[in-house]
């Protein structure tokens, strides 16, 4: 087995990284391997050091490939490499010596409160299994600002509609417990009745969300159905599951919630992370300002 899928098979069972996840970092190392066998022709991965990484950025840059996506490139090197130390197949990280571009921070972008109720309130989702599972999933989406692969892999045993919560495993397998309002609690239901229905009483261990014939959905799968009907109420540049997740942290803190409450509930690991949603709402504020003050 090559270095890359040792690193990989690493990712995939020990740090239980998405499948999303995986195929990024693949794609990444297998790009630069490319590169460095055009490049630097018969220099192996122990023997790369900073110019090759800095010259690679610079042909990166030429193509006029963006500063962030370099930047995930460059994280993903190091975290290989580091792999290898730490394995003592290497000696060194040559990333330590490298300068990653300066990225111009973006505001993630989100669904306003009105559209996100014109969603729910619109009779846009059909009467059928696959209608309720949509709507689940837009709902569990909204109602907890989860990510894509941790609603995923739910399991019916991971609802507990008596205290209307959910156990939800994410990154680096930390389990955190987000609640949920009533209206969650209905619309589930609703689907439970539908999916016993087409595949008989749930088992607990039993996946939630599947397609017709049983199957789990595919990351692909759940991206689609939440960019279709996101495409019906708004028009903002990205419709996807990660867009509901700043939805649902933008929503909270509009509404007084605080910043620590909202870390936790998304799972991030600092409060960094966190504060990039208190910019929207400075944001907005500017924007109301200009509006309706008189001399803005």
């Amino acid at each position: 087995m090559n270095l890359i899928n040792i690193f990989l098979s690493y990712l995939q069972f020990e740090k239980r990284a998405s499948e999303h996840t995986v195929v990024s970092y693949r794609n990444d190392l297998e790009q630069f391997l490319n590169y460095l066998q055009q490049a630097f022709p018969n220099t192996e991965w122990r023997e790369v050091d900073a110019v090759v990484i800095r010259t690679w950025i610079i042909t990166l840059m030429e193509e006029k490939i963006t500063s962030r996506t370099i930047n995930r490139k460059i994280s993903t090197l190091k975290s290989f490499y580091k792999y290898h130390i730490k394995m003592g197949i290497f000696d060194t990280n040559p990333l330590l010596q490298v300068h990653a571009p300066k990225v111009r921070q973006r505001l993630p972008q989100f669904v306003e409160e009105i559209d996100m109720e014109k969603l729910f309130s619109a009779d846009i989702f059909e009467n059928s299994f696959e209608g309720w599972r949509d709507q689940t999933i837009l709902e569990l989406f909204y109602a907890t600002g989860m990510r894509l692969s941790e609603l995923r892999m739910l399991t019916f045993s991971d609802f507990d509609l008596y205290n209307n919560q959910v156990k939800v495993l994410g990154k680096r397998n930390k389990e955190r417990i987000i609640p949920f309002g009533h209206n969650f609690q209905n619309i589930l239901t609703k689907y439970v009745e539908w999916y016993s229905e087409i595949f008989g009483t749930p088992v607990q261990n039993n996946f939630v969300f599947v397609n017709v014939k049983g199957k789990l959905l595919a990351p692909k799968n759940i991206y689609s159905i939440v960019r279709k009907y996101l495409d019906m109420i708004t028009t903002i540049e990205k419709r996807s599951p990660h867009v509901i997740r700043h939805t649902f942290a933008t929503h909270l803190l509009n509404r007084g919630a605080d910043l620590n409450t909202i870390k936790e509930l998304l799972g991030h690991s600092s409060l960094a992370a966190t504060q990039i949603y208190t910019h929207n709402s400075i944001e907005k504020l500017k924007t109301i300002y200009k509006q309706a003050h008189p001399r803005a």
